[in-house]
């Protein structure tokens, strides 16, 4: 399909204006195809995924029909969530500002009700709501409809999933028939098609076409892991393409938790996002998101619709998604507004089936890729730090710098390289590295990632599995979680703990007892 300027869409200079100033000049697929339909006045049937450009093909045409002198409401938009309600709100006033007049008022749960009940009285010709909450106020009648020309049904699917349909319904009813029905849905199953046949009159449908779901600036890989190695998995990705901002998807709200808890531990700026979290928990994690503070999302779904950050790095699939229409929703949170953006997956087991599916679904390559090791992540970091050293040598003036390294070297008996070397040491953090060096954990029999050790205690000292993990978490400060697999015998104990803190486990328990018995621990033999 050929671009189209929105220039070409016949929208009145005021619009334009604000187009032009949010740096927007050709319209999206979606755009240039429903703008046109919606402005007509007839109901309109959207196909569309987030990252689409969606909400400017519904707020466009919303915005030419609103008349900005009649101070009742004339249009609404329905939203799945207060994330997307909020986004919707902001991008129509950012359309809209130089509409003088106009007053958009976005309704959902968690904010006051007096509030938005004040705002309401006020006079607004436009509300974007959620609706339980836009029920709540027709049922308060602080919300009249005689005076709604147009609807809109945003992410219509994901309403229907979260169980809103009948307060979908009870509004359509509320609103007066001679009207202008758009219904914007990602997917079109069977409850979406009834409720178009039901409450709009020979809808038009136009929809983006699947090949361009997907983002062709977004490179895609996957990893074959097991399920207990994702998170080490995942922490040496982001230690190798270290990207500024990234959002971790996750299937289940427990797993957001455990994965949060897990990436902090490790030092990461990780913050989740999930349907149990107060609203103002939700507000304060998604502010740190977008101004860099946390650097890690980890989100369900269903929290992360709404998120609309433009300059996110990565995309990493924990768990696949269980619909393949999610996994183009949620890479789509990379690769915006002309950046590249990656796209991580991890496949367990039978999840390559899933896999070959989702690859079909979107007609896309999603390349295999071998998990890095933990060379790899500090080849990485030696890499950045060369290449931070090469820009310092390049542009700044090191002649003091190298008469005080002189001054040292005709001191000491070291040499240059030496010195560059505990440089290169301290830049990466890694003060440990010679203790590291101890210890053999190539060859200890245990699993991907982990590291076996040998404990000379056991059963015949009255010693149990929650006593060696008590005292290795208690000493080393590891969370007991991490630990893995713990086999007793009568005189000696192997306990597999993660390959990046077997070191400190060892330091650690080095004069350390159990049950008040001196104990001495080791990496295993492989048997």
């Amino acid at each position: 399909m050929e671009t189209m300027r929105f220039d070409e869409l016949e929208i009145s200079e005021q619009i334009l204006k604000a187009i032009t100033e949010m740096g927007f000049e050709e319209a999206t697929p979606i755009q240039a195809q429903a703008i046109p339909v919606v402005m007509s006045g007839k109901d309109v049937i959207g196909q569309a995924q987030t990252g689409t450009g969606k909400t400017a093909a519904f707020g466009i045409p919303l915005l030419e029909k609103v008349d900005v002198k009649n101070k009742c409401l004339q249009e609404i938009i329905l939203c799945p969530t207060r994330e997307l309600a909020i986004q919707v709100a902001e991008e129509i006033r950012n359309l809209s500002k130089f509409m003088h007049g106009l007053k958009i008022v976005p309704i959902y749960g968690g904010q006051d009700i007096v509030k938005q009940i004040r705002s309401l009285k006020a006079g607004t010709q436009i509300v974007i709501g959620t609706p339980g909450r836009v029920m709540d106020h027709m049922r308060r009648k602080t919300v009249k409809f005689e005076n709604v020309h147009t609807i809109v049904l945003d992410e219509a699917d994901e309403m229907l999933n979260m169980g809103f349909r009948e307060d979908i319904e009870t509004i359509l009813k509320e609103i007066p028939k001679e009207r202008q029905t758009v219904l914007f849905s990602a997917t079109m199953p069977k409850a979406i098609l009834d409720i178009a046949k039901t409450y709009q009159k020979n809808a038009k449908t136009v929809k983006v076409v699947k090949k361009e779901l997907t983002v062709p600036n977004i490179e895609q890989y996957y990893f074959e892991v097991k399920s207990k190695n994702k998170e080490e998995v995942l922490s040496r990705l982001l230690d190798i393409y270290d990207p500024k901002l990234s959002v971790v998807f996750c299937n289940t709200k427990r797993m957001v938790d455990e994965l949060v808890s897990a990436l902090q531990v490790r030092g990461y700026f990780a913050e989740g996002l999930h349907g149990d979290l107060k609203q103002s928990q939700r507000d304060r994690v998604m502010n740190s998101f977008r101004n860099g503070k946390t650097e890690i999302l980890v989100a369900t779904d269903v929290a992360a619709r709404g998120i609309d950050v433009d300059d996110v790095d990565a995309v990493f699939n924990y768990d696949l998604p269980q619909d393949d229409e999610y996994y183009v929703h949620r890479i789509g949170r990379t690769g915006r507004a002309g950046r590249k953006g990656k796209a991580f997956s991890f496949v367990v087991g039978k999840d390559v089936y899933k896999l070959k599916d989702i690859q079909r679904y979107c007609k896309t390559k999603i390349l295999a890729q071998p998990i890095p090791s933990l060379n790899d992540v500090k080849n990485t970091k030696v890499d950045k730090v060369l290449e931070k050293v090469k820009n310092v040598i390049e542009t700044e003036d090191l002649t003091g710098m190298i008469d005080v390294i002189e001054k040292h070297l005709n001191q000491e008996d070291y040499t240059s390289m030496d010195v560059a070397a505990a440089f290169l040491s301290l830049a990466l953090g890694e003060k440990q590295e010679e203790e590291l060096k101890q210890f053999d954990f190539e060859n200890t029999g245990a699993e991907d990632g982990m590291v076996r050790l040998f404990i000379n205690i056991g059963k015949k000292q009255n010693i149990r599995p929650g006593d060696i993990l008590g005292a290795i978490a208690g000493e080393s400060g590891m969370p007991g979680k991490l630990v893995g697999s713990i086999d007793m015998y009568d005189k000696y104990t192997f306990v597999e703990v993660p390959r990046e803190y077997a070191s400190e486990v060892l330091k650690a328990m080095e004069n350390s007892k159990i049950k008040g018995k001196n104990i001495n621990i080791e990496p295993a033999n492989k048997k």
